[in-house]
């Protein structure tokens, strides 16, 4: 029975992810903060499950993680954890800001290096960093939320070429869903203008790509027209665009 471990498992993406791959199989180990979600979780799942209530804002909390489970046989990583803030830069919080930097960002960057060394060692495992769409763009009134999210799309395909180049058999993918019907909008302080998908579509076609070694996975053929068109609009008009968006979220 392979091992997969979810950051971000308590609710979202990263809780559906985690009900896929106990439909087909995986051992599941299941990171978030509160307790009495990932204990629901476990208990609604069919396939052997260990929890383990951690913030991974913090490094140490990360690397304790790593720690506690790189003896499990870990052959998926699953990056979920994140969160965004709405409002424009001069204006929002500096300390959740920070915060948001070292769960979308450091988290994921401490993670899947030390996985992806282990990874390497035996050339076997995958990632799956969960992007955003955002990552292919700017994002006035969400401006660190998007750069967190261009990091791990930049990251993750950088990773993914140094990994061709050696003939590695470990892979790594990263998810740019579009909205998506989840608690984000909530803890963001937005609403989407647009339709979502559901959680459980997106968190299904993410498993089933990564375990095909698919790169870039952008749910949704609308999103996948609207990512690609936005390579051919110029940056300043593209920022206007992007920010008249943003406004209507905010409602």
């Amino acid at each position: 029975m392979k091992t997969a471990l979810i950051t971000g498992a308590s609710s979202g993406i990263g809780r559906d992810i985690a009900r896929e791959l106990s439909a087909r199989g995986w051992r599941l180990l299941l990171v978030a903060r509160r307790r009495d979600r990932l204990e629901e979780l476990a208990r609604e799942l069919h396939t052997p499950c260990r929890i383990y209530v951690c913030d991974v804002s913090s490094e140490k909390n990360c690397r304790w993680l790593y720690e506690r489970a790189k003896e499990q046989d870990v052959s998926l990583l699953v990056n979920g954890a994140g969160f965004g803030l709405y409002g424009r830069f001069a204006e929002t919080d500096l300390d959740r800001e920070l915060e948001m930097i070292d769960v979308n960002i450091r988290a994921v960057h401490i993670l899947t290096k030390l996985f992806l060394r282990d990874f390497m060692a035996k050339n076997e495992g995958r990632i799956l960093n969960i992007a955003s769409s955002a990552g292919f763009l700017p994002g006035p009134l969400l401006s660190t939320y998007y750069a967190t999210k261009n990091y791990v799309v930049r990251l993750s395909e950088a990773i993914y070429e140094e990994l061709r180049a050696d003939g590695s058999a470990v892979t790594i993918s990263c998810l740019c869903p579009g909205p998506v019907d989840t608690e984000f909008n909530q803890v963001a302080g937005v609403q989407f203008g647009i339709d979502s998908l559901s959680s459980e579509q997106v968190a299904g076609e993410a498993v089933e790509q990564t375990l095909r070694g698919k790169l870039l996975i952008v749910p949704g053929t609308m999103m996948k027209l609207g990512t690609a068109a936005a390579r051919f609009v110029p940056e300043k008009p593209l920022l206007r665009i992007v920010r008249g968006i943003q406004m209507r979220k905010g409602g």
